[in-house]
């Protein structure tokens, strides 16, 4: 019988999906299970958008333009503008979620082979996606212990090999929290010039910062303009994870007749899912205020009970939903699938990320776990309680 392809074998299990199963046996016995483990706000999606649905009179779903429908690009316009950054249809490309953005940006702007450097620990499926694509990741390791810092650009520099092609950038950081400034930004920036490098982009959790300080984009870079690529989604932007909608962004002519191929050769994004998220651009300030104050109130709600608990440690994270904690335990996975199996108060247990998967370079991370603050508060201060008390636990009859 034949194998499948070396690249089928390779293809690594997601660290925010696999433990799954242990997730639903504890649901099957009767125990309710705190998800902290994924990106998927409870939030409500914008009643705006949910109305398109209720609306729509169309008899037949019929395919899109390749690029994504005009009315979707031009609401892409206008919310870029809201950030100071001109674009036209010909700059955007509408894709099958930020996923596919990524993917697309791997295979127009690389070969096989070619290396991409990326601050790790990172979000997650950029292995899965360096696999499917034939792209090697090169991890620029940041630490908790340096608040996640990006290291001198000198030490970047020592990676760069001939086959060096792009670095990639996740401004704010999934998954720890990280916000770069314009001046780390731009040492990147400076890296890529004269290093000849693409720049990749990954600004989905642009307008979730926390201590007023305000996004910076690498399509602001003037000098760097036709090497950058974003790559955004609206998923958890509007909380529409199951609407696959994302964008693909770039200045570069020839990045975007290379994208339009490909995404010709995929025929549409979803067409219904495009007509919903028009409707995003006219979401006015309020929205964005009140969706991030709440966030902001979750994170709170996680830092409080992290400082009761002996041995944890962190960095305050200043974007996105997302911390990663270094747990006074040998495999976080472990305790993770504990709390799952054999843990739980009144019923109740938590379900973490291990961060492990989180890295590229072998055996970091192991001791480390995501959390992702995406329950509302009430629930995310029940769901510390238990992890409090589960690691607890766990520690004394580790002894």
């Amino acid at each position: 019988m034949r194998h499948i392809s070396v690249r089928g074998q390779s293809m690594p299990l997601s660290p925010i999906r696999k433990l799954a199963p242990y997730a639903n046996d504890a649901k099957a016995k009767g125990k309710t299970v705190y998800h902290f483990n994924i990106g998927q706000p409870d939030v409500e999606t914008p009643e705006e958008m949910l109305k398109v649905l209720n609306e729509i009179k169309t008899k037949v779903i019929a395919y899109g333009p390749s690029q994504g429908i005009p009315e979707y690009q031009d609401a892409l316009v206008k919310y870029y503008a809201r950030y100071d950054i001109p674009l036209t249809r010909d700059n955007i490309m509408v894709t099958t979620g930020g996923s596919e953005a990524i993917i697309m940006a791997y295979t127009v702007c690389l070969d096989a082979g070619d290396e991409v450097l990326i601050p790790e620990p990172f979000y997650t499926n950029y292995n899965g996606f360096a696999t499917a694509t034939g792209v090697k990741i090169v991890p620029i390791t940041t630490k908790i212990d340096n608040d996640w810092e990006i290291p001198a650009v000198e030490e970047i520099e020592k990676l760069v090999t001939p086959n060096t092609k792009a670095v990639m950038i996740c401004n704010p950081n999934n998954p720890t929290g990280k916000v770069y400034s314009r001046e780390e930004l731009s040492k990147i920036v400076q890296l890529a010039i004269k290093k000849d490098l693409f720049i990749f982009a990954d600004e989905v959790y642009r307008e979730f910062i926390f201590n007023g300080e305000k996004h910076v984009s690498l399509l602001s870079f003037e000098e760097a303009k036709d090497r950058v690529v974003v790559m955004d989604s609206i998923s958890k932007r509007f909380s529409s994870c199951g609407a696959r909608i994302g964008a693909f962004v770039s200045y570069n002519k020839e990045i975007m007749k290379a994208a339009l191929a490909y995404g010709q050769a995929r025929l549409c994004p979803p067409t219904i899912d495009q007509m919903m998220a028009v409707k995003s651009a006219d979401l006015d300030d309020k929205y964005y205020e009140t969706v991030v104050g709440e966030y902001k109130r979750r994170r709170d709600a996680v830092l409080a009970t992290l400082k009761e608990m002996k041995g944890v440690e962190y960095r305050v994270p200043n974007g996105a939903f997302y911390i990663v904690i270094k747990l006074p335990v040998k495999n976080a996975e472990d305790f993770i699938i504990w709390l799952l199996t054999d843990f739980d108060v009144n019923g109740e247990t938590v379900m973490l990320a291990p961060a492990e998967g989180f890295y590229s370079t072998p055996g970091l991370g192991r001791n480390e776990a995501r959390i992702a603050f995406v329950l509302n508060e009430e629930k995310t201060k029940r769901a510390m309680n238990v992890l409090k008390l589960g690691l607890e636990k766990y520690l004394e009859i580790q002894k």
